[in-house]
């Protein structure tokens, strides 16, 4: 039986990797041009592609993995879930049919096809097939569990969630258990802080399962104005503070905002967090790369962003906001004061916008963080009403440092500068989607107001969290060290956030290995590397890198040194086998 495949993909490509398989990371200019017609015929099937034989125990592609302009030969064995349902030949056969849907791959939305998110790519959705095999007692992998060293997901790797955090959104949940104070403290280990921390909640925002404010609940939104205020030494307004789900959503509600037709332009580091490629992508808006310097550890070059900025503009791009990524992602790198200086001083001469992804500022290890609100404002001080006119966005989540609650989806955005009927669409924005997760929204209320010195629940909340910046710093330094010790690994000393981002060099007959399977070479290592070692990390295409050079991206948060070292054997084999 054949089963009709969706052409230009590889199979086992990710529905990420789907979408963008054909292009880089981000276009730019004429790149962006092209027609939806143009891109539709670059996607038509080859007919002169060969099938793909499967035998009878390989488990079939799901719709997350259909690939190439072929078909499968394959029986029908039993189908099991992985990471969505699995389909059989005549389910996929039935939906390629443009008879019976009314969507199919060629007449979907093509921007959502453009975007690229490798973090959660194709890589990602093998190793959790690896998992699903690993849980049934499958004992044909050469390996014994999965390290999801892909994504910053910090509980995920078993960092412990903080106890007062914790014990506050259980009754926050459950507000029944309120009426057994004395059974809390006695008996469940409960700090009447805990319970006091609880009530100003419940009495600020009611149930935590009802809508909030759309911005967020206004008590919460002082309260982190007033964590700026401490953090930074400058008044800041609870009225331009916007509670959000996670930071992502922060940044998908600016780049809307900021994005007003194809021609509009953001300038975006590279490498970077692929959220900003992928939704400009989406918005059909254009990135405007501006390369770090990876020889001072990933620091800014004021000339490389002006050179980007003007090769834009002499391509007809509106060049309208510059995103800064402080401390790094996926390098790890923080921020001298002088960069930020500079980058605010250049956002001033050419009128842009400059978002300040901040979600990391509590992962430095090595030097301070400079926050782009306060820097503004120091300027502002030394050179009255000349920076007045400067927009600036500066987002923070609980999702990292060691809060790292990502499911909760908390975060927040504060607005500096902006025009106040901007700020209404800004508003209006929000609103569409009603409010962010309420519960997220008392996390952050939480993450900035953590136990005072002198409160019940201060000393534990201490111990947990130095305990876990110093395990974070600990794994940093220890997977560095192991870096030093791979041929042709190059990596500079572990600066904050949660990963590194080595460069690696592979072999001739590496390369040539990668472009037969049709990968890039730092694809194929880090495909052979998951398969050999169940550690799964995302190759540095994914977030950008310069031409002739190959990285990776690692988090450090994963317990133990086992798989460090497996990792160590991997590359001592991979370069010996393709030497």
């Amino acid at each position: 039986m054949t089963v009709p495949v969706r052409a230009g993909l590889r199979p086992g490509a990710a529905l990420s990797s789907v979408a963008g398989a054909a292009s880089s990371p981000f276009r730019t200019g004429a790149a962006r041009s092209r027609s939806s017609s143009a891109r539709t015929a670059a996607a038509t099937i080859d007919p002169t592609h060969k099938p793909l034989s499967l035998s009878a125990s390989t488990t079939p592609p799901s719709l997350l993995s259909l690939s190439r302009a072929s078909t499968f030969q394959t029986p029908l064995p039993r189908l099991e879930a992985v990471v969505i349902p699995s389909l059989s030949p005549q389910q996929l056969r039935k939906m390629s049919s443009t008879a019976q849907r009314r969507l199919n791959y060629d007449n979907i939305n093509p921007h959502v096809k453009a975007a690229k998110y490798a973090v959660r790519g194709e890589l990602a959705v093998l190793s959790e097939e690896f998992r699903a095999r690993l849980a049934k007692g499958d004992t044909s992998l050469p390996f014994d569990k999965v390290i999801s060293a892909n994504i910053g997901n910090p509980q995920q790797l078993d960092q412990k969630p903080i106890t007062f955090f914790r014990q506050v959104l259980s009754l926050l949940e459950n507000p029944l258990l309120l009426q057994h104070k004395d059974v809390l403290v006695e008996k469940l280990g409960y700090q009447t802080d805990v319970i006091e921390r609880a009530e100003w909640h419940l009495s600020k925002a009611g149930s935590v399962g009802a809508y909030s404010a759309s911005n967020g609940v206004p008590a919460i939104r002082q309260r982190v104005a007033e964590f700026l205020e401490r953090r930074d030494g400058f008044p800041a307004n609870q009225a331009d503070i916007y509670l959000s789900a996670g930071a992502s959503s922060g940044v998908n509600t600016l780049l809307h905002v900021i994005c007003a037709d194809e021609k509009s332009g953001v300038l975006v580091p590279i490498p970077q967090y692929p959220l900003y490629t992928a939704s400009l992508a989406i918005l059909n808006a254009q990135v405007v790369p501006y390369y770090l310097d990876e020889s001072q550890n990933w620091g800014t070059d004021l000339a490389t962003i002006k050179s980007s900025y003007e090769k834009a503009k002499s391509e007809g791009v509106d060049v309208r906001a510059i995103v800064v990524i402080n401390p790094g992602n996926p390098t790890g790198a923080s921020l001298a004061e002088a960069d930020i200086r500079a980058v605010i001083e250049f956002a001033h001469q050419e009128k842009l916008v400059i978002m300040a992804d901040e979600v990391y500022q509590t992962n430095v290890f090595v030097g301070e963080f400079f926050s782009f609100k306060k820097v503004l404002r120091q300027l502002q001080s030394e050179n009255p009403a000349k920076y007045d006119s400067i927009e600036l966005a500066s987002l923070h989540s609980v999702s990292k440092g060691m809060v790292g609650e990502c499911g909760h989806r908390g975060g927040y955005f504060e607005l500096v500068g902006f025009d106040s009927q901007v700020q209404a669409e800004i508003y209006k924005f929000v609103s569409i989607m009603l409010c962010a997760p309420v519960i997220g929204q008392c996390l952050v209320e939480l993450m900035v107001n953590p136990p005072k010195e002198g409160e019940p629940s201060y000393e534990l909340y201490k111990k947990e969290y130095d305990g876990t910046f110093s395990s974070l710093k600990e794994r940093a330094t220890a997977l560095h060290k192991a870096f030093e010790q791979m041929e042709g690994v190059e990596c500079g000393d572990p600066q904050g956030s949660m990963y590194l981002f080595p460069t690696i060099h592979v072999p001739a007959k590496a390369v040539v290995a990668a472009e037969t399977e049709g990968r890039k070479a730092d694809e194929f290592y880090c495909m052979e590397l998951l398969k050999a070692t169940g550690v799964c990390v995302v190759p540095g295409s994914g977030f950008g890198q310069k031409d002739g050079t190959l990285h990776f991206r690692t988090t450090f948060l994963a317990p133990g040194t086992e798989w460090v070292g497996s990792v160590v054997q991997f590359h001592q084999d991979f370069m010996q086998k393709y030497r």
